[in-house]
């Protein structure tokens, strides 16, 4: 995979992995609405690339797909789960890139280093994000579907932005925006408008709101499509397992937390299976 795919890739694993720290800071703000109003941002300080959002219905779709379905679906599984085993299997989406490639992109052939990157990163995910324990009951089911099916929506629109024509990067504020404005919708509909202390928040949380929708809900997506249009998607399965480590560092860092020896291990975990599944020989 070339230098710049990977400079890419880890641009937007960084990116992304400061959002539970900002979201953490904006727990006020419910979370689909939250995430609709910083999509929103997105879009418009992508805005002035307007002309470059002309892309055929069927691109146009795709990217609200992966956008606003993947969102939608996130916020749901945790309406009908617990946070921790949700939040767990959403971190199939990266092993599901690296399972899917051959399915959505004929060429694209799997070696053991893509699988057993890709299954050392779950396993450090898994870990750093149960803590070690974890209880999945059959009562939760619903709510571990949708995460599930969260997770194949990403995986999905991931590989599927190499199967469409091609398309400007800038075109992702299109899809921004959109999707913003239907996440802000549905946490209409759901109650979370009512929930909102719009009054109430602090210049520091709203700076914060504008830092989200312009770095890991914004310039994440265009570095990411930049990635993948460039990259290799099994390679770039197995890098994304670094985003929850680096995320918990951060948290570690700036939010107070402790890095227990269960978050140290699944560094190591999480560490070996990014070299293994982006070395270039088998």
């Amino acid at each position: 995979m070339s230098s710049t795919a990977t400079l890419l890739a880890l641009a937007t694993l960084t990116l992304w992995s400061f959002l539970a720290y900002l979201a953490t800071e904006l727990q006020r703000i419910p979370p689909l609405l939250l995430t609709g109003l910083a999509l929103t941002i997105s879009g418009l300080l992508g805005a002035f690339r307007w002309r470059a959002w002309r892309v055929p219905p069927k691109t146009f779709l795709m990217g609200v797909y992966g956008l606003f379905g993947y969102h939608a679906l996130f916020f749901l599984a945790l309406r009908y789960a617990p946070a921790v085993e949700a939040n767990l299997l959403n971190y199939l989406w990266p092993l599901l890139i690296v399972l899917l490639s051959p399915r959505f992109l004929p060429g694209h052939r799997l070696t053991r280093r893509h699988i057993l990157g890709a299954l050392l990163g779950l396993g450090g995910a898994a870990l750093i994000v149960s803590g070690g324990r974890l209880h999945l009951e059959v009562r939760y089911l619903p709510g571990y579907l949708l995460m599930m099916g969260a997770a194949f929506v990403w995986a999905s629109y991931s590989l599927l932005t190499k199967r469409v024509p091609a398309f400007s990067t800038a075109a992702v504020g299109g899809f921004c925006l959109t999707s913003g404005l239907l996440a802000i919708l549905l946490a209409g509909a759901l109650g979370e408008w009512g929930a909102m202390p719009w009054g109430a928040l602090t210049p520091r949380e709203w700076l914060l709101l504008g830092l989200m929708g312009a770095g890991p809900l914004g310039a994440a997506f265009y570095t990411w499509d930049a990635a993948l249009k460039r990259g290799d998607p099994r390679v770039i399965g197995a890098l994304a397992y670094l985003t929850p480590l680096a995320s918990t560092l951060i948290l570690t860092l700036l939010g107070g937390k402790t890095l227990t020896p269960t978050a140290a291990a699944a560094m190591v975990l999480i560490i070996s299976g990014a070299v293994i599944g982006s070395r270039e020989k088998a």
